[in-house]
């Protein structure tokens, strides 16, 4: 692959050229092409926060792809005992690791760790509600799945803004590839940070006018005490969520997203969940072709000794 990327970690290293050649090698995954990568090649996935599809999801990529997955459970291991992340790595890295997939509930906790520099491959799973590198590039896939471009498009993301790093990492390559992008929800969550991407829309009026309609789920685990307190999936699904008559203003073509898991009748009607414009179990199907990409991507580039965080598009909006 002509481009390379030592660590795969926030949105801002994809250019509009790596978009396009980790959505076109994911296909040619998912059409059966053969993983090019050296064996043995042995990764471990260090998940510090609860995960289902992104943690299996990297699994099976990896193993699709050929390599030996080393188990790894921060619950029974030295991190309990004050180890740093840094010489958890670097001990993987010394028995022979290869690659670490991770999941950190701290905004931006790879940043000092590249920097010092790292004797392995790092693939940021999540931190905290900073970035998702991997579900922002498989959400890409599928919506080039069902449109074959992004220039022009319009996408609407809804839902809990504050605590998503999936909106965040989204926002930033949607509008990189040309899409336009709005907003809705709750408008306290509805921050600085967004304002720089796009406008907040009601949702009765955003969902006739999209595209794409990428709903967030509501993350109570990283709401305030006093936020849960006033939270109440009704009155949230009725204000804010994807009904049947929402349903039904959708453009004929439209399409919904969600990175999952869906809180059922909060975000999005329970019935409407695999309606046919959903496109939910595609993105996570999409999700194992596309770290397959993504990991064989890494192993193609060569480790420096110590390296700055990457940033290979300076002018990306802030």
């Amino acid at each position: 692959m002509p481009n390379t990327i030592e660590h795969f970690v926030a949105a801002d290293q994809v250019t509009p050229e790596l978009a396009g050649q980790l959505i076109d090698r994911a296909e040619a995954f998912k059409n059966g092409a053969i993983a090019n990568i050296e064996l043995p090649t042995y990764a471990a996935n260090l998940f510090f926060e609860a995960s289902t599809r992104t943690h299996t999801s990297f699994e099976m990529a990896e193993r699709k792809l050929g390599m030996t997955v080393l188990p790894f459970d921060p619950a029974h291991s030295s991190v309990t005992k004050g180890e740093t992340l840094g010489d958890t790595l670097r001990t993987l890295a010394a028995i022979g690791v290869q690659v670490a997939v991770i999941r950190h509930p701290a905004d931006d906790y790879y940043k000092p760790l590249i920097e010092e520099g790292l004797p392995l491959h790092l693939i940021n799973a999540g931190d905290g509600a900073g970035q998702h590198p991997s579900q922002m590039m498989l959400d890409l896939m599928t919506i080039h799945e069902a449109f074959g471009h992004f220039k022009g498009l319009k996408v609407g993301i809804v839902g809990d803004l504050a605590h998503s790093r999936v909106a965040r990492s989204d926002m930033q390559i949607l509008t990189k590839l040309g899409a336009s992008v709005a907003f809705s929800g709750p408008k306290a969550w509805y921050t600085d940070d967004f304002k720089a991407y796009g406008p907040y829309v009601p949702l009765k009026d955003l969902a006739p006018a999209v595209d794409v309609l990428m709903l967030l789920r509501v993350q109570l685990e990283r709401l305030s005490d006093a936020e849960k307190a006033e939270f109440s999936a009704a009155t949230y699904h009725a204000r804010f969520g994807v009904t049947q008559s929402i349903y039904d203003s959708m453009q004929p073509r439209a399409i919904i997203m969600h990175p999952a898991p869906v809180n059922r009748d909060v975000e999005l009607a329970s019935n409407l969940v695999q309606a046919s414009r959903s496109r939910i179990f595609d993105q996570m199907q999409n999700g194992v072709f596309m770290r397959m990409a993504m990991l064989e991507l890494v192993c193609h580039s060569p480790l420096t000794d110590k390296g700055d965080f990457p940033h290979a598009n300076a002018d990306s909006k802030r």
